[in-house]
């Protein structure tokens, strides 16, 4: 079975400042393994990027590790607000940007505001500052909000009120879906994203197993391994997301890979490794009745590009075997990180081969592109 090249709209690579989790090396050959022909990385890394420096040592990671296309986000702090004003033109084709006096770079993938609980030195508390962010930013760039249950509503809001769109990341709850759906409903420029683990695990004692649609007999995760912002949610959140489908405009990722020692240690970091269960996942989904085929091209492929103003990928796609049927297991994945918490879990549809732009770039587990074969689509 063809399919387009899958587009990941929200991915943490870790570089620059914590390559021994992941870098733009290891991510992306994940992304490749998952199907993903692009992905979009975002700010909060060590140091986080915030400003036309940071932006080019993002990129000049990417330029010469990346294997698939990529793009990054920028981060809105508390003094970067009236960059919007000045922005730059475009990058040149190199990749690298090109700046008009001190404004924010055109080479970004979009402006990332982090609203809600989040480690690293991005959130921003004072709504002040969200409305000189949604003042002040571009409005045919994107803004992705990580925002959560009120401070969702209070984005939306500002959606409202400046006439400009706005996405929000990894949606989790009933409440969030629901609210969002009113609010498109109302014609307020909304577009949301639903992470598979927020689709296919609950929060703990339920888990493990979730297997209520034959989805897979997880063996679970326990103690650090369960921590992920947004947290997972009840049963019922999960079914509300299932029940609202044609809500939800994107599945994404939200890969955040933090390594075993991190995860089962104290003060574990949140989040979960995801770019390559994805699509297994959710084709799963689709030979269990839950999804169609089309419902994962409209959410990994059309609406991202439409959501996000990203270019066609020429000669991309990516070929599955839609009847194998095997066992998630971390050991055969290119994650630096090293574990999953679907390991175990038997699925039904593996990945074969991926073209990006005529060349084969991966082909029955093996990457066959070089560390730089991936472009800067804000190039």
């Amino acid at each position: 079975m063809r399919l387009p090249g899958l587009i990941d709209p929200h991915i943490h690579l870790r570089e620059p400042g914590a390559t021994h989790k992941e870098d733009w090396d290891s991510g992306t050959s994940a992304a490749l393994a998952g199907g993903f022909t692009l992905v979009l990385a975002m700010p909060n890394t060590k140091p986080p990027i915030f400003d036309a420096a940071t932006l080019d040592l993002a990129l000049a990671a990417a330029r010469s590790k990346a294997r698939c296309d990529y793009a990054q986000f920028v981060g809105a702090g508390p003094d970067n607000a009236s960059w919007g004003r000045r922005t730059a033109r475009a990058a040149n084709t190199d990749g690298t940007p090109v700046r008009d006096g001190k404004g924010l770079p055109r080479g970004a993938a979009g402006l990332k505001m982090y609203l809600d609980s989040t480690f690293g030195q991005l959130r921003l508390d004072d709504m002040t500052l969200w409305m000189q962010h949604f003042q002040n930013w571009p409005k045919d760039m994107p803004i992705v909000a990580h925002a959560e249950s009120r401070s969702m509503a209070a984005v939306i809001l500002m959606a409202a009120i400046y006439d400009r769109p706005v996405h929000i990341a990894h949606v989790s709850l009933r409440e969030e879906i629901l609210l969002i759906k009113a609010a498109k409903e109302r014609g307020i420029k909304v577009t949301c994203e639903v992470t598979p683990h927020h689709l296919f695990l609950t929060q703990p004692p339920s888990n493990p197993p979730l297997n209520s649609q034959n989805l897979g007999e997880g063996k679970g995760v326990g103690g650090g391994r369960w921590e992920v912002r947004p947290r997972l949610a009840t049963q019922v959140d999960v079914d509300a997301l299932w029940q609202n489908l044609d809500v939800i405009d994107c599945f994404a990722t939200d890969h955040a890979p933090h390594t075993l020692a991190e995860k089962d240690g104290e003060n574990p970091p949140p989040g979960f490794p995801g770019l390559e269960t994805a699509l297994p996942l959710l084709l799963t989904a689709v030979d269990s009745g839950r999804l169609t085929v089309d419902d994962i091209i409209l959410r990994m492929h059309t609406n991202p590009r439409r959501i996000f103003n990203l270019p066609e990928q020429p000669e991309t796609w990516i070929e599955v075997d839609a009847d194998a049927r095997y066992e998630i297991r971390a050991a055969e994945m290119k994650s630096r990180c090293g574990w999953t918490p679907f390991e175990g879990w038997k699925v039904k549809g593996r990945l074969h081969k991926v073209v990006l732009r005529g060349k084969t770039a991966f082909e029955d587990g093996k990457i066959l592109v070089k560390p730089g074969f991936g472009i800067n689509v804000r190039g």
